[in-house]
């Protein structure tokens, strides 16, 4: 037995049961297929049949649907705020059609059954966005119509009912938070209108954000399984068959998969989907806290002993942060349990619970591992913000550039500032108040020009408040 053909059979002869992809050797014929699963009917049949996913896939194709959208869009029309173009005598004269302010426009999207019972599919809102007719096509060719239970788009899902239709079958969900950089899954979806098409892949990362829309809850699973347009809404699901997330957007240049696509971890769907059937919407939680992402630099600034988490900057009067007893300064490291490391992971982990949902926040105050219990609250989105600093310099000749002036005894404001200047490049922005330094409060220009003599040639912490929400600048 050649070499070859030994390093073949050890992959079948490992103790574990499941079967590893087959590995494309020079003196071997090599498929681009995934050979491998841990689903029992994938494994290589007597007779020495060739591993497949068939046998998995005859069980989970019957729960993708196809999702046609049909609606009106607004036209756009460039020229539609020109007064020559809308002068009527001008389009008479030169004979310029009308255009009409709405056009007819269909989205084809993928679908997801989770409760065959009740008829309820889950999709992407993007697909049915302004959808005004929702047909949904069933893997027995058939179509029904559906109707939209509630739409949130600020993780782009949607929860659609089909009633009248008997034999649904739900596709058993998964513990996304189980998943594993390295991991093998199925996307299957309708990419480019091609019904039933099943790719694969690996997960080749977890928890990317930043992806779609700012204000949108992102914590999606990246994986190189072909995700096209058309896919949206589809499932990606493991080798035994179980959802672990909704295929939802693709990285590329020109439209097509180039193996990077991003999917919705099935835990955000669940929490989502519940509240959608039983509210119609998602009431969103806050904590009512003005947060930074902690730094290496803001944390030996700060005089901490780690390095991951957020910096409490204002606790909003009446939220829920004070009710508890979080102060400023505060670092919060980890939610009911859950790790936090970064802004976004507070925001989404807060944003998916449920209003007086029970919060039990462990902080770091004056180096100390503390415990605060309290509730979910209801402060208005828009008075949490995420922070985060620009580039650091530092005041004297690192602040050159920058006209200081009392700011009616709540620190020194950035009245005038130069582009370009170090002051500019150090992260200050007009209208910026400087409210301490070194966290030493500053109320007149007296104690501002005798706290920055102080510090001479080292580090600078501004506290500044912008707008309604509060930041550390760390000049170096």
């Amino acid at each position: 037995m050649s070499r070859f053909e030994s390093r073949w059979v050890s992959l079948f002869n490992h103790k574990s049961k499941t079967v590893l992809a087959a590995v494309c050797l020079a003196a071997l014929p090599c498929s681009n297929s995934l050979a491998a699963a841990s689903y029992p009917g994938s494994l290589p049949a007597a007779g020495g049949e060739l591993p497949t996913l068939a046998p998995m896939l005859q069980e989970v194709l019957p729960s993708v649907v196809n999702i046609s959208a049909r609606g009106k869009a607004k036209t756009e029309n460039p020229l539609a705020d020109s007064p020559l173009f809308n002068d009527p005598q001008f389009r008479r004269f030169f004979g310029v059609p009308d255009m009409p302010e709405y056009r007819e426009a269909q989205s084809l999207g993928s679908g997801v059954i989770i409760d065959a019972g009740h008829g309820y599919v889950i999709t992407n809102a993007h697909v049915v966005k302004g959808a005004e007719e929702i047909t949904v096509g069933l893997a027995n060719e058939k179509e029904a119509k559906a109707s939209v239970v509630g739409i949130d788009e600020e993780t782009d899902l949607a929860v659609l009912q089909i009633k009248g239709e008997e034999k649904l079958k739900a596709l058993p969900i998964s513990d996304s938070d189980k998943l594993r950089v390295g991991d093998y899954v199925v996307a299957i979806g309708n990419p480019f209108g091609l019904h039933q098409t099943v790719t694969s892949g690996i997960v080749s990362a977890l928890g990317r954000s930043g992806i779609g829309e700012a204000d949108r809850f992102e914590d999606y699973i990246q994986t190189d399984a072909s995700i096209n347009p058309g896919n949206s809404g589809g499932a990606l699901v493991n080798l035994r068959g179980e959802l672990v997330g909704i295929n939802s957007a693709i990285l590329s240049q020109s439209g097509g998969n180039i193996g990077i696509g991003f999917a919705i971890p099935v835990n955000i769907v669940k929490q989502v989907m519940s509240q959608i059937i039983q509210y119609g919407k998602v009431d969103r939680g806050r904590l009512g806290v003005i947060v930074q992402n902690l730094t290496p630099e803001l944390s030996k600034a700060l005089g901490l002993t780690v390095n991951k988490g957020v910096v409490v900057t204002k606790v909003q009067p009446g939220s829920a942060a004070e009710q508890a007893g979080i102060k400023t300064e505060d670092v919060i490291v980890s939610i009911n349990g859950k790790k936090v490391d970064s802004y976004r992971e507070l925001r989404n982990t807060i944003g998916l619970l449920r209003i007086d949902d029970a919060l039990s926040l462990e902080v770091i105050r004056n180096g100390t591992r503390q415990t605060f219990q309290t509730k979910v609250g209801q402060t208005p989105a828009e008075e949490e913000v995420a922070i985060t600093p620009q580039n650091e310099s530092s005041l004297d000749p690192r602040l050159a550039g920058a006209v200081f002036a009392e700011a009616d005894g709540k620190g020194m404001q950035v009245r005038d500032l130069q582009p370009g200047s170090p002051a500019a490049y150090a992260g200050l922005r007009r209208g910026d108040i400087i409210t301490a330094i070194n966290r030493r409060p500053v109320h007149t220009t007296e104690e501002f020009r005798k706290l920055v003599k102080g510090v001479g040639d080292g580090n600078l912490l501004l506290t500044i408040q912008r707008g309604q929400g509060v930041m550390y600048l760390l000049l170096h």
